[in-house]
């Protein structure tokens, strides 16, 4: 039924301005509009929604990730904008915060201004 429908994504923040600045500054995204509740970006033709919240206890696992054709190139150009990518000492990861799945894939994870995390995945 929604097969044929476009996916809208969701992530809040507490502070609008800096939201701004990391996801279209940092991240690249193009930025469409600072409604009264949300910031909309179009992330490849997908609406990201980022609700402005009063309070956020942000999700302990990936809330948006993004599918990269060069996970290294992209972590490098992410460090050289101030993104820092998490270690977890329960996962092989190397020295670049890359983590390889069983199926092969390439992952690595960051965390946006308000703690939310958010990945990029090499397949």
């Amino acid at each position: 039924m929604l097969g044929t429908s476009k996916l809208i994504a969701f992530v809040g923040t507490t502070n609008g301005d800096r939201a701004r600045q990391f996801y279209a500054n940092v991240l690249g995204l193009k930025f469409i509009a600072d409604e009264t509740y949300a910031l909309v970006f179009d992330a490849n033709g997908v609406m990201i929604r980022v609700f402005k919240l009063d309070v956020l206890t942000p999700a302990q696992f990936t809330v948006l990730g993004w599918g990269v054709d060069d996970i290294h190139a992209t972590i490098k150009g992410l460090r050289a904008k101030g993104v820092t990518f998490e270690r977890y000492p329960h996962m092989q990861q190397d020295e670049t915060g890359v983590w390889v799945s069983p199926s092969g894939a390439k992952v690595a994870w960051f965390k946006d201004p308000d703690g939310n995390v958010l990945s990029l995945t090499e397949f």
